[in-house]
């Protein structure tokens, strides 16, 4: 017996180690409803509202629809679409990142939601960051911008010639329908 505890002893710091080694993302994925709060509303140039009513917000489910289930079956996909990598990586945000990476909050179903762009959000959802840009990126806030590039970049991640549905891609045209930028402070 004292064989067994002075062996259970010297495991625990061997455990230890290993448990403290797997390391946590540093930036969590909060979802939609932490930012929509401060990202609603006129003063804010309808963000929110903005991706509320747009393809993205209902891109994880439009995988539950007969349309996608056809799509997946001629694609080979033996799985439902909802459950599928190869749909879940243009349909959700956050793909591929480890189960850590999600607060509870976060939900599948809200699709491509802000954090799909602006990176996890939750080392700079706080207002007190969010209100110093070099804060909020320091924190993690990724910007994506039309004139670098980066926008039509990101979105050309999804929006290419292995979706199935691919029909072209006008990034101008597109960006029209999902902008959202912050109002000048008058």
């Amino acid at each position: 017996m004292k064989g067994l505890l002075a062996v259970s002893f010297l495991l625990i710091p061997i455990y230890l180690t290993y448990l403290f080694s797997q390391e946590s993302p540093k930036f969590k994925y909060v979802g939609v409803a932490v930012c929509a709060p401060c990202h609603k509303g006129e003063k804010k140039g309808k963000m929110f509202e903005i991706w509320q009513s747009s393809k993205h917000a209902k891109a994880y489910e439009t995988l539950k629809t007969e349309e996608a289930k056809k799509i997946a079956e001629a694609k080979g996909i033996k799985v439902p679409p909802y459950e599928a990598p190869e749909c879940l990586k243009c349909h959700v945000t956050g793909f591929g990142a480890p189960k850590e990476a999600f607060l509870e909050r976060f939900k599948i179903e809200d699709g491509v939601q802000c954090e799909a762009c602006h990176g996890p959000g939750s080392e700079y959802k706080a207002l007190k960051i969010m209100q110093n840009r070099e804060e909020a990126i320091k924190n993690g806030l990724v910007l994506v911008l039309v004139a670098d590039g980066s926008a039509e970049k990101l979105c050309k991640t999804c929006h290419n010639e292995e979706s199935p549905t691919f029909k072209g891609f006008d990034f101008k045209k597109m960006w029209a329908e999902i902008a959202h930028p912050l109002p000048k402070e008058k």
